[in-house]
């Protein structure tokens, strides 16, 4: 079985504030959340109100509905009053109870060259089962493993899964499988709350049973842990070190209850020497693929898996448990959809891949081969 991970950083549509610099992306995320929580306020008091306004204009929708970054649904009601002329807008609605809407950060489709690329890493990767990370929704991951794929002459995936999780961008987790592994059973934890009564997972982890084509039993969790875009405080840290706890619940209920072919792979947003990853990096008997003796960085880059694959870069993993680790027979890192540089690339490219805002992702595809089937 060929296990792989990648993070495509969405397909067809993504956040256009992300392909801004960090500083103006996070700006833009903060306030689109601060904003949505006013709205869901029951009585807005003039306090409330003035902030909304202030957000307004931050936004850009002094004068309209639709900014280049961000739009204001209306269902049902009005939240605010543009009078012709000079004149100041203003809150019309006094709570929630005076109109339906939310605000939302707008999209815009991803580089065609880009997404082609992205087709040719899936292509190449060639994997029996494929955890893909921050993918738009199931529809759109079976869409493009129906045509993109295709279209660079590589084999759809027979089977294609995506729930949709806590994140409300579209950037979810899913799994996509063929050559007769099957999906049998599926768990999902977005609905898992920690002592505080708030969300554990900023995306979901959840619980794939992938039924291999000699009848072996494979648990497979793909994870996008909380990301440090926007900063690594303390917060940040918490988040993610409570989706590692929880992991390792889930891991330890997995074992528990006599399975030993299990998998915790994705995008963890910090390196293996983090506190936040310590629980599930150094409280278990999972070992990642970058531990194997058949392991080997064949190009320029460290062990990393984000921007340049330097070793202080390495954020996604391949965990595995005892059972599966010791049946690996090769893994790796692909990392030709991955801008290397235009003056000494550290790596080979794809031909097609000229320019930076050409690549498939930031970060880099990593791949297990694992002889369960013996």
């Amino acid at each position: 079985m060929k296990i792989a991970s990648y993070n495509v950083e969405n397909l067809f549509n993504r956040v256009k504030a992300f392909n801004e610099d960090q500083r103006t992306a996070t700006k833009y995320i903060n306030e689109v959340a601060e904003l949505n929580v006013l709205f869901e306020k029951e009585i807005y008091s003039n306090t409330d109100k003035l902030r909304m306004l202030t957000l307004f204009q931050e936004l850009g929708l002094t004068k309209t509905d639709i900014s280049k970054y961000v739009i204001v649904r209306k269902i049902r009601g009005k939240i605010v009053h543009r009078p012709r002329g000079t004149a100041e807008i203003s809150i019309s609605a006094n709570g929630r109870k005076d109109w339906i809407g939310w605000a939302e950060l707008r999209t815009e489709p991803v580089d065609e060259v880009a997404m082609y690329n992205t087709g040719r890493v899936m292509r190449d990767l060639n994997a029996d089962v494929l955890a893909v990370i921050e993918a738009e929704d199931r529809i759109t991951l079976k869409t493009f493993s129906d045509t993109i794929i295709s279209k660079v002459n590589g084999k759809p995936f027979e089977k294609v899964m995506l729930v949709d999780g806590n994140d409300e961008r579209g950037i979810d987790v899913g799994i996509m499988t063929q050559n007769g592994y099957q999906i049998d059973l599926i768990r999902t934890h977005i609905f898992d709350t920690n002592i505080e009564g708030n969300k554990v997972f900023s995306r979901d982890l959840p619980e794939y049973k992938v039924i291999t084509p000699a009848g072996n039993v494979v648990w497979i969790l793909p994870a996008h842990f909380k990301s440090k875009f926007g900063g690594n405080d303390p917060r940040s840290q918490n988040k993610r070190k409570g989706e590692a706890e929880k992991a390792v619940e889930i891991y330890n209920r997995l074992r528990n209850e006599g399975h030993e072919f299990i998998i915790i792979c994705g995008d963890f947003n910090d390196t293996p020497d983090s506190i936040p990853l310590s629980p599930l990096l150094n409280n278990t008997d999972l070992k990642d693929f970058s531990e194997h003796d058949t392991f080997v960085v064949n190009d320029n880059g460290g062990i990393g898996t984000f921007g340049n694959g330097s070793d202080n870069n390495k954020i996604d993993y391949i965990l595995l448990s005892p059972s599966l680790f010791n049946r690996v027979t090769a893994c790796g890192i692909f990392r030709k959809g991955a801008w290397a540089g235009k003056r000494n690339p550290k790596w080979e490219m794809y031909p097609e891949l000229t320019e930076e805002h050409h690549a498939a992702s930031d970060h880099h595809a990593i791949w297990c081969d694992i002889n369960i089937d013996y």
